[in-house]
């Protein structure tokens, strides 16, 4: 294996050498003025990325703790809610709903496909007790991204919550929290914001503060009015993962030099280069539609007589490049490629030529005409 690991999985992602350093850093008071001064400036460059001027809460957790707080926070039991699902992460999201006793009702997609806001809208106007709506943005076990602002103006119309999983998508392509109106929005430190995991940041709008006052759904750890009543102090209710912390500031830092139109650009460049390089070798994407492409992850289908863990094996063991199966139903049949957060075109070209070296070496025969 190269000494340099090329790690192109949609999550945790590579982690900046001034992010880890950072980490290193004493431990401090968690309850005291320099932490403080940490979370309100860390919360504070947040929003901007959120692109709300609503509180942007930081629970020490992964994304689906996000999630489950999302849930828990608005909900109660028995509510109905239509659970949007077009992959593993939006089956997750209903699976929270219905753990806590939502009443799911399932729009379920292929594993290829995007969400139709038009089937959202009959599923809403059919159906008058739906009190909210989840969505999962950019699926990572598909590598498909939902038409999100599309979906929300729908739910906005018919007066509904709508519930995001932001996890693999905000930071990395466009979301806008207040202009497209969505309710509480979750996302994951080890995505795109080049952090480990370990913190997930949620916002609520003022309709999803207003539900949470009749919200029965039991909580403790999760329970985002503690988090918000603490923030203006700058403490979290329980004991955050401070180095985390320390390690997320600077590589907002970094984010915020590069820009986020910047940011959007790179990621497009980097997924549009990666799957004209994989169809090159001839293979085929499992998202056909290059509208709801993912720009954050392109999941590729294995080639008949080919084993993806074989596959994958080879380019960990012989060419030092770290790639992610499929999940669920998809196991086996697909690998994931990737190209978030700390990703550069050097990081892409050494992954499609790492996959020209290595499919010859598991039983496939690259296309002549490249």
């Amino acid at each position: 294996m190269s000494e340099r690991v090329n790690l192109r999985i949609p999550g945790p992602t590579p982690v900046p050498p001034e992010v880890l350093e950072a980490m290193s850093h004493p431990m401090v008071n968690h309850r005291g003025r320099e932490f403080a001064g940490l979370i309100q400036r860390v919360a504070e460059r947040l929003k901007e990325f959120f692109c709300t001027n609503s509180d942007v809460l930081i629970l020490s957790a992964s994304g689906t703790g996000g999630l489950e707080a999302a849930v828990v926070n608005v909900l109660s039991p028995g509510d109905r809610v239509l659970a949007v699902s077009i992959g593993a992460f939006g089956d997750r999201f209903a699976a929270i709903a219905d753990t806590y006793g939502a009443e799911v009702k399932a729009l379920n997609y292929e594993w290829c496909q995007a969400a139709d806001p038009e089937d959202v809208r009959r599923a809403l106007a059919d159906d008058a007790q739906i009190r909210a709506v989840l969505v999962t943005h950019n699926e990572t076990s598909t590598g498909v991204t939902n038409p999100l602002q599309d979906i929300a103006r729908v739910v906005r119309e018919a007066e509904r919550l709508l519930l995001v999983d932001a996890v693999s998508s905000l930071s990395s392509i466009p979301l806008e929290t207040d202009a497209w109106g969505l309710d509480v929005t979750v996302t994951g430190s080890q995505k795109g914001w080049m952090a480990p995991p370990g913190l997930a940041f949620v916002a609520m709008s003022e309709r999803a503060w207003k539900a949470n006052e009749n919200a029965k759904m039991p909580r403790f750890y999760f329970d985002l009015a503690r988090y918000r009543d603490l923030l203006p102090k700058g403490q979290t209710p329980w004991t955050p993962t401070v180095s985390v912390f320390f390690g997320l500031d600077v590589a907002l830092e970094r984010m915020a030099e590069e820009g986020m139109e910047r940011i959007f650009a790179r990621h497009a460049r980097m997924a549009q280069m990666t799957r004209q390089g994989v169809q090159s070798l001839g293979l085929e994407l499992l998202c056909a539609d290059e509208r709801f492409a993912s720009n954050t992850v392109t999941a590729v289908k294995c080639p008949d007589g080919v084993e993806v863990s074989a596959l994958r094996n080879v380019l960990e063991d012989e060419y030092g490049v770290v790639v992610a199966g499929g999940q669920a139903k998809l196991s086996g049949k697909i690998f994931r490629i990737g190209h978030l957060g700390l990703v550069e075109e050097e990081d892409i070209k050494q992954t499609l030529q790492a996959l020209e070296k290595a499919l010859p070496q598991v039983g496939y025969t690259l296309p002549a005409y490249r």
